[in-house]
């Protein structure tokens, strides 16, 4: 039932990121059918399907971490590894001077990778909620130094001008090469992710206790780090750095699902596809000729919801 309305829900969003602004749509196919159908294949359909996937991946992804470490504010951009994965991309596409998608792919993939792995050693796997948040913060804000500094210091003068809407996060004049790269590899984690759904839920309910049931702590943390940093990465390298996603999304989903981690990453998938698109429509309100960063508005948007779930850990910790 409830993936039912979630799929309506991303139905209705989806057809209305394929046709509006619908007047301007409507004139342009008046005066050129073959160029309005342009506008929807090239233009439209890969800001569509990075917006669905991309969503998805945070969804996916920040279920299972917040599984890993069982806690709810585990997310990529809380852990660092979409500021990780900004940093590669960065670094392959400034400094090594790889233009194609898949190496900026392969390059964010590292970065996010590295990030996941500084985590774990810094804060360890249960780490308490302080000592998850500035771990993670620590390890964010020495990659945004370090790809300010990359930035900075690379050998094009316009690399902070040409560099600005990506950082922010952006879906537009994307191309289906650009989507492919990134949605394929972070297909590829993500399924791979959700087939870990029942050690997830077993995790939960201590590593011993995973153990006996026939599953691997080991193997399942070393698995969901690197799925979670190969789909993060690759969709970073292409759209850039979207904050709040993979937070927000689990933790609805988990209260749609009783609170099974494991459980919790399909309707979170469902949700941060439907999160980011919805996020994605508002960035057309912009005024003509003004664009609107994506990650401004998820920002915007999901401050307040992390403020709210930060107050509640802390009315529920309260004596």
């Amino acid at each position: 039932m409830i993936r039912a309305v979630l799929a309506s829900a991303l139905v209705v969003l989806t057809t209305a990121a394929m046709l509006l602004p619908w007047a301007a749509l409507q004139e342009l196919w008046q005066r050129d059918p073959a160029l309005g159908a342009t506008v929807l294949l090239e233009l439209r359909l890969p800001r569509l399907l990075l917006a669905l996937g991309y969503g998805a991946t945070l969804g996916i992804t920040g279920a299972a971490l917040q599984a890993l470490f069982a806690n709810p504010l585990a997310s990529p951009d809380i852990t660092g590894s979409s500021s990780g994965a900004a940093l590669g991309a960065v670094a392959g596409g400034y400094w090594l001077g790889w233009s194609q998608p898949l190496a900026l792919a392969g390059c964010g993939m590292a970065g996010a990778l590295l990030a996941l792995i500084l985590l774990l050693a810094l804060a360890g796997r249960r780490a308490d909620t302080a000592t998850l948040l500035l771990a993670g913060l620590a390890i964010s804000l020495a990659a945004g130094a370090m790809t300010s500094l990359s930035l900075a210091l690379a050998p094009s003068p316009f690399a902070f001008y040409d560099s600005f809407d990506w950082l922010m996060g952006s879906l537009v004049d994307r191309s289906l090469e650009q989507a492919t790269t990134a949605l394929i590899p972070a297909a590829l984690a993500c399924g791979w992710l959700l087939a870990r759904t029942p050690s997830l839920d077993a995790l939960a309910l201590g590593e011993d206790v995973a153990g006996s049931l026939g599953h691997h702590p080991e193997r399942i943390r070393r698995e969901v780090v690197v799925a979670s940093a190969l789909a993060v990465g690759a969709c970073v390298s292409v759209c850039g750095a979207v904050g709040f996603i993979g937070l927000i999304a689990p933790v609805l989903a988990r209260r749609l699902t009783g609170g099974h981690p494991g459980r919790a990453l399909w309707p979170a998938a469902l949700l941060g596809a439907a999160l980011l698109l919805s996020a994605d429509l508002l960035t057309r309100l912009a005024p003509l000729g003004r664009t609107i960063p994506l990650g401004v508005v998820t920002a915007t948007l999901g401050t307040p919801l992390f403020l709210w779930l930060l107050l509640r850990m802390r009315w529920r910790l309260a004596p």
